[in-house]
């Protein structure tokens, strides 16, 4: 087994036997141990109930964090004329049409948000065993596949996170930086959780959150009281 450093050990040791904490308590330890030389990424990770094969218990969603991210979101459009030049005012990184596309395709992909006007589904549609698996298709029932293309340009640079259950229906997302007051990502925290509960499939049987743990990019996770996290 490889040995570990003093700064690895140290963060291990001070979440020993620490479980079920409260938000507050657990941001606070996350957030103290967060002693990497870079800002890091509060990371939350939630284990759901569902059984994401069948499609009444898929979870996806979008949530804008009361207090942002941290991070600098880069934002693709797809989109043509009045509505490419609409894209580009509200501060879109990359738009186009089918150059953009043919760019994808050569896997040049340097963006972490993709927006389509419904008239270029056409065109996006072929892209989705690519943007696919990374998360990045365009879809209307978390707001990237829209005509007011100024809004959703300005709700993904402003702190809006989109959610997705992976195999073995665990959801993660980043909620803030290190930096962050505790109060601020406490804020984040409960508003992706109770994102999560609002979009509590129709299938889903049995218990719905199951764990919900917190993180830093570096650090050794802790777990929360699910119940005081959901504000059940």
């Amino acid at each position: 087994m490889a040995k570990l450093g003093k700064r690895t050990r140290a963060a291990r040791e001070a979440v020993a036997g620490k479980e079920n904490l409260s938000v507050e308590d657990a941001v606070a330890l996350v957030k103290a141990n967060a002693t990497s030389k870079f800002d890091e990424t509060i990371e939350i990770a939630m284990n759901l109930g569902v059984d994401t094969r069948h499609a009444d218990q898929m979870v996806r969603g979008v949530v804008g964090l009361p207090n942002g991210t941290g991070k600098a979101m880069r934002v693709a459009v797809f989109a043509r004329g009045p509505k490419a030049d609409e894209a580009k005012e509200a501060g879109a990184d990359i738009v186009g049409a089918e150059d953009l596309m043919e760019t994808i395709q050569g896997g040049t992909i340097e963006f972490d948000r993709c927006i389509a006007t419904p008239d270029m589904m056409p065109i996006v549609g072929r892209l989705g065993k690519v943007l696919g698996p990374r998360n990045l298709m365009p879809n209307p029932k978390v707001g990237t596949v829209t005509m007011d293309v100024k809004a959703a340009v300005e709700a993904a640079k402003g702190g809006e996170v989109q959610f997705k259950a992976e195999k073995g229906g665990v959801v993660h997302a980043g909620v803030g930086k290190a930096s962050f007051d505790e109060a601020k990502l406490a804020e984040n925290v409960r508003a992706f959780v109770s994102a999560v509960a609002k979009a509590k499939p129709s299938g889903a049987k049995g218990t719905y959150m199951k764990k919900i743990a917190l993180s830093s990019t570096m650090g050794p996770g802790v777990t929360l009281d699910v119940a005081a996290a959901s504000g059940e």
